[in-house]
C-alpha cells in the first residue's frame, strides 16, 4: 500500500497551492515527441494538462491504486495511459523524447541506491538527446528550524505537522482532520552534489539547473531546484 493511498480521496485540498510548476512541465512536454512518461503521476495533476493541451499521449506510472483510480476517472477520452508500478523498476516498449518527474516525489525515494535505480531505468527508456526533467526544494536549515514539530492548521479542521531528522536527512509530514491522523508522508531531502552525481552515474548531463519554474538562476535564496538532464546523442 502506498502512503498516498490515506490521502487520495483529497488530496486536491492538500495540493491546491501546487500550481506553478504544471505550466514548466507542459511546455516542455510541447517541444517533445510523444508519448510523454511522468512518473509518480498520482491524480493526474500535471499529466492531464499536458494530455490536454498538447493533445500528446502520456504515460503516468505511480504505486498507489488510489491515486491512480482518481486520475482515471478525470481522464477520460484524453490520451492518458495509467500504470501500476514501482517508479525504480519502469521499463518501457520503446525509447521516449522526454520523462518527468513533478512535485519533489524522488524525495520519497528513502536511498541513494533507490534513486540511481530510477536515474538508470530512466536512462534506458529515453532515446539519444531525449530528456529528463524534475523538481526537488532546496534544502533550507533556516525553514526547518522554524517548522520542525509546528502544527500548521488548514481549512476545514485540516492540519499538517512537519518534523525533520537529520540523522537521515529525512522529513516526517503527519496530515490529519480534527483529531484524527490520516497518515504520514516521508521524504529524504537531497543536495545539489547529490543530484549531479545521480546524473553522473547514470549517463546522463546537465542541461540546465534552475532555481524556479521560471527559469530564474540558482541563488543561495532559491527554494526550488528544477532541473533538466539530457541523454547525450
Amino acid at each position: 500500500m502506498s502512503d498516498y493511498d490515506s490521502f487520495a480521496a483529497d488530496y486536491d485540498t492538500w495540493a491546491a497551492d501546487m500550481t506553478e510548476d504544471v505550466a514548466w512541465y507542459v511546455g516542455l512536454a510541447r517541444e517533445a515527441d510523444e508519448p510523454i512518461v511522468e512518473l509518480a503521476v498520482g491524480s493526474g495533476r500535471v499529466a492531464i494538462p499536458i494530455a490536454r493541451e498538447t493533445g500528446k499521449r502520456v504515460i503516468g506510472i505511480d504505486s498507489s491504486k488510489a491515486m491512480l483510480a482518481i486520475a482515471h476517472e478525470r481522464s477520460r477520452g484524453l490520451p492518458l495511459e495509467l500504470r501500476e508500478g514501482d517508479i525504480r523498476d519502469f521499463a518501457l516498449e520503446q525509447p521516449v523524447d522526454l520523462v518527468i518527474c513533478p512535485f519533489r516525489s524522488l524525495l520519497h525515494l528513502p536511498t541513494w541506491r533507490d534513486k540511481r535505480r530510477v536515474f538508470e531505468r530512466v536512462a534506458e527508456a529515453l532515446g539519444p538527446g531525449g530528456r529528463f526533467a524534475w523538481n526537488a526544494f532546496a534544502f533550507s536549515p533556516f525553514i526547518a528550524a522554524a517548522l520542525h514539530d509546528q502544527r500548521v492548521e488548514h481549512e476545514n479542521g485540516r492540519w499538517e505537522l512537519n518534523r525533520y531528522f537529520s540523522a537521515d536527512s529525512r522529513i516526517e509530514l503527519v496530515r490529519g482532520a480534527g483529531d484524527e491522523t490520516l497518515g504520514v508522508l516521508r521524504a529524504w531531502w537531497v543536495g545539489k552534489a547529490e543530484w549531479e552525481g545521480l546524473i553522473d552515474v547514470s549517463g546522463l548531463e546537465v542541461e540546465a539547473l534552475y532555481g524556479g519554474f521560471a527559469r530564474e538562476p540558482l541563488t543561495d535564496d532559491s527554494l526550488e531546484l528544477v532541473w533538466v538532464a539530457r541523454k547525450p546523442a
